[in-house]
């Protein structure tokens, strides 16, 4: 008798090694699925809820780059009940075939064949730890069965004008489900037979069933000329021998969502995305919903107070709006406007805060100005000090300009004016 989806045996792998050199300095301590997102969360928080929310309970998550932080947040905040054998965890490289790292993604798998040879999967779900998005990967794998292919790539619809920045997936016009080939950022790529102004982009999202995928990574492992990535490397031998298939994202569907929030994606790998994803989340209908019970974003946050807004020792009172604020932040007569606030963020009487993201234990003293910026933990901003106000001024402190937005790292000093 056939085994049904829902009885497969499935393993999630985590890829979590991404340096993240375009989100310099927030990279410059953590590895990119650790970068804070949304006040409380990380980034691969929402791969890791993504999985477990579909049901897969077996998870590992595949380091290498600067990962104590994110195997700090990993094992402290992912604990599950070992009582039915299931798991988070983080696995660092591991040099096992030999004195060298990671050369890519598929060759992060190879490195790691010893786990699926442990836990024995039907299935193998391969996901990307730094994006922002909600899916039932339930669903997908539910489609690679059916389809009886050997990968299934998850895509997103976009504008066929973007296409040139992303991996593209071209499909059968017979068979819109199987792939007839995957192009790597194409200036001349063919619409969908059911949208000619749109494209299918790879989203890094990857079902497998798992003997095909251990005898992909180890044949690409021998191959001198491959860059040994998934979605460069090994996607276009599944499509070569035709056993690949694509899932389209628009028909997913994940309890809770509302017509404003469904499918949305966001690849926060340049500091405008990023920024620009925390826009999405402070509109009074924001785009994408944190509050969506039905679909939780799990993590852990600490042994944070409530978020308090008091007036400040001048009397001063609070002015706050479009704005989320973590547990521990305390407002004393300030203002934050259009801006999130991490756990135990401190603004002071008189300081303003517009358009800003401030992570964990920032403080801003009184009077100061913060202004279309991104400040990472710790950082104490002086009185009276201006941060985004004048890029010329943010330069010659030796704070970064990307795109706009004035970016502090960690504990960064901010002279005194």
């Amino acid at each position: 008798m056939a085994i049904t989806p829902s009885r497969k045996k499935v393993l999630a792998v985590v890829l979590a090694g991404g340096e993240g050199k375009r989100l310099m300095p927030l990279t410059a301590d953590r590895a990119k699925p650790a970068v804070p997102f949304g006040g409380i969360y990380r980034l691969i928080d929402f791969a890791l809820s993504n999985v477990v929310n579909s049901g897969y309970l077996k998870v590992v998550v595949l380091t290498q780059y600067k990962s104590h932080s994110l195997d700090r947040h990993v094992t402290t905040t992912w604990r599950m009940s070992n009582l039915l054998g299931n798991y988070v965890t983080p696995v660092p490289a591991q040099q096992r075939v030999g004195k060298r790292w990671y050369l890519g993604s598929a060759d992060a798998i190879f490195q790691s064949l010893n786990l699926l040879t442990d836990e024995r999967p039907d299935i193998v779900v391969v996901v990307g730890a730094d994006h922002v998005y909600r899916m039932d990967f339930s669903q997908m794998v539910a489609d690679h069965v059916e389809s009886g292919a050997g990968c299934t790539v998850a895509a997103i619809r976009q504008p066929i004008s973007l296409a040139d920045q992303f991996g593209v997936i071209d499909v059968d016009p017979a068979n819109p489900q199987k792939i007839r080939a995957f192009l790597e950022k194409p200036t001349d790529p063919v619409g969908l037979p059911d949208s000619p102004d749109e494209v299918l982009a790879s989203m890094g999202n990857y079902v497998f069933t798992a003997d095909a995928l251990v005898d992909a990574v180890t044949r690409d492992a021998d191959r001198g000329e491959s860059k040994h990535d998934m979605g460069g490397d090994i996607v276009p031998w599944f499509v070569d021998k035709a056993e690949s298939a694509v899932y389209d994202y628009k028909d997913n569907e994940v309890p809770g969502s509302t017509d404003r929030d469904r499918g949305y994606w966001r690849d926060v790998g340049t500091m405008r995305s990023y920024y620009d994803a925390h826009k999405d989340l402070v509109s009074p209908l924001p785009v994408f919903n944190l509050y969506n019970n039905a679909w939780p974003i799990y993590t852990s946050y600490g042994p944070h107070p409530p978020a308090k807004l008091v007036e400040g020792a001048s009397g001063a009172g609070v002015s706050t709006f479009n704005s989320i604020l973590s547990p521990g932040v305390v407002v004393s007569g300030g203002s934050v406007n259009q801006s999130v606030l991490s756990p135990a963020v401190w603004v002071k009487d008189g300081a303003e805060v517009s358009d800003s993201v401030l992570m964990d234990g920032v403080q801003v003293g009184e009077g100061a100005v913060v202004r279309n910026a991104i400040i990472d933990k710790g950082v104490v901003v002086p009185p009276g000090a201006r941060i985004g106000v004048d890029h010329e001024e943010d330069r010659a402190r030796g704070f970064v300009v990307d795109e706009g937005l004035t970016v502090l790292a960690k504990q960064q000093k901010v002279p005194q004016d």
